[in-house]
């Protein structure tokens, strides 16, 4: 077999394109070029890089990231690294790496995370009672509050104060500039990064940036002065925590990860509640589902009990599938020849999961296009067929965190608020910084629940 097919037009057409249009991006050049194709996307030894899609493809590269067949190098993500800074998860490789994720992960996981289920509830209320009944909101701007929230008081333990109001002020201005292509493309080309003043798009960048990291340190250097055993929010866990020599994290390790968290828990998070609400309302009949299924929970009305819904969690995971918010698996490079679908690869090719085609794929997907939660209770689905937190080795540790909030926050807003959309102005998929994400909607409360109800009035849109 010989290399993948692509494209033949110039380097800095292939990115720009890439930056501006991903979608048509990936749709065309495998309509093109077929399952697997290259682009031409970097520089230097790494410049081009090949898409796969296919299951038996991830299945070969997600499973086989070890170092033998398949590398998953921290250096490949360097994009990230004026954001989330040299220590980051995202950015380590080996023993480092793998250090870092044994630290990490348990605050991610069982009790402690179903321990926010109360203060995640709490927030939604909090935040939507904010909203004015009957007046238009921004829906992404609601939820990258109460995903703000979230972060800052579960992550952080801060729940009031001058460095909680100014984390959230800096953090969420930060990262909505983030969101807009234009600004972050300074991540993408480098040549960009010139500081010509706090309004310039990198200027700004760097002053949130070094405002937050400031914030962080005052806040670590106060709680190891401080030290409080009965905390339990995950900055105080990750303080805690020992590797296998008895070494604790250092300061800066702290601040790259807690941004990786604030960044990519953030962010993340805001984009799928925000679709689950457009789908949800969009489709009465999937509102109605939830809404009985929500009504029909009997004895203790709690946050494990919210997990476990058949029907709420295949409303999640169609959201996450027919529009994942990270478009692409992280890089991996072959060790040695491997051969994928229709190709022969080198050693050392840089190989790019597109989990925006895996989970459009016709046979494993019948109508990919149409929002269908009742596929989630037909069938089970491969971790190389549905992979909207990525795989192997780099899959989000997050993952078990961000579908509980998920739950928990769709189930709190139909427990308590009646929605409807303030316009039909079609919603959109494009890029959002390095992920992606819905064009702006908006929405009001049309009623709010003073005790939980099943029976809704048919959605009706309000005047724009």
């Amino acid at each position: 077999m010989a290399l993948p097919n692509g494209p033949k037009s110039p380097r800095l057409w292939q990115q720009l394109r890439w930056l501006a249009t991903p979608f048509v991006f990936m749709r065309d050049y495998r309509q093109r070029y077929g399952e697997t194709f290259m682009v031409a996307l970097g520089q230097g030894k790494l410049s081009k890089a090949v898409f796969v899609s296919h299951p038996k493809d991830l299945e070969l590269i997600l499973s086989n990231d070890d170092g033998h067949l398949f590398d998953a190098p921290g250096e490949l993500n360097a994009t990230l690294e004026p954001l989330l800074g040299s220590e980051s998860l995202i950015g380590l490789s080996g023993d480092r790496h793998r250090r870092a994720r044994q630290l990490l992960l348990p605050p991610f996981h069982g009790e402690r995370m179903r321990s926010y289920g109360q203060l995640i509830q709490e927030i939604v209320d909090e935040v939507m009672n904010e909203q004015t009944a009957g007046s238009a909101f921004s829906v992404r701007k609601v939820m990258q509050t109460i995903s703000m929230r979230v972060i800052l008081q579960a992550v952080f333990g801060l729940r009031h104060g001058p460095r909680y109001r100014r984390l959230e002020k800096v953090l969420g201005r930060m990262l909505d500039r983030l969101g807009n292509p234009l600004s972050v493309s300074f991540l993408f080309f480098p040549v960009l990064q010139l500081d010509f003043g706090p309004l310039s798009p990198w200027g700004s960048f760097v002053r949130d940036r070094e405002e937050i990291t400031q914030l962080i340190f005052e806040e670590i250097a106060e709680r190891r002065a401080h030290a409080d055993i009965s905390r339990n929010d995950i900055l105080s866990l990750l303080m805690s925590a020992r590797d296998e020599a008895g070494e604790a994290l250092g300061d800066v390790e702290l601040r790259d990860e807690l941004m990786t968290i604030l960044t990519a828990g953030h962010e993340t998070t805001a984009t799928a509640l925000t679709w689950a609400l457009y789908w949800i309302h969009k489709q009465p009949s999937v509102r109605q589902q939830l809404v009985t299924e929500l009504g029909s929970i009997e004895g203790v009305y709690d946050a494990n009990t919210i997990f476990r819904l058949p029907y709420l969690n295949a409303v999640c995971s169609e959201t996450l599938r027919i529009y994942p918010v990270g478009m692409l698996t992280f890089p991996r490079v072959t060790k040695t020849r491997v051969e994928v679908t229709g190709a022969s690869l080198e050693p050392d090719t840089l190989v790019m999961g597109c989990i925006y085609l895996a989970h459009r794929r016709e046979e494993v997907y019948p109508e990919p296009e149409q929002f269908r939660p009742e596929r989630f209770l037909e069938h089970r689905y491969s971790p190389y067929e549905y992979l909207p937190f990525g795989g192997g080795a780099r899959r989000c540790l997050g993952m078990a965190f961000a579908q509980f909030e998920m739950k928990l926050v769709i189930s709190q807003i139909l427990s308590s608020f009646e929605l409807v959309f303030t316009s039909n102005r079609p919603v959109r998929l494009g890029r959002r910084g390095v992920t992606s994400g819905p064009s702006p909607f908006r929405m009001a409360i049309k009623r709010r629940l003073t005790e939980f109800q099943s029976d809704t009035a048919p959605n009706a849109s309000l005047a724009a």
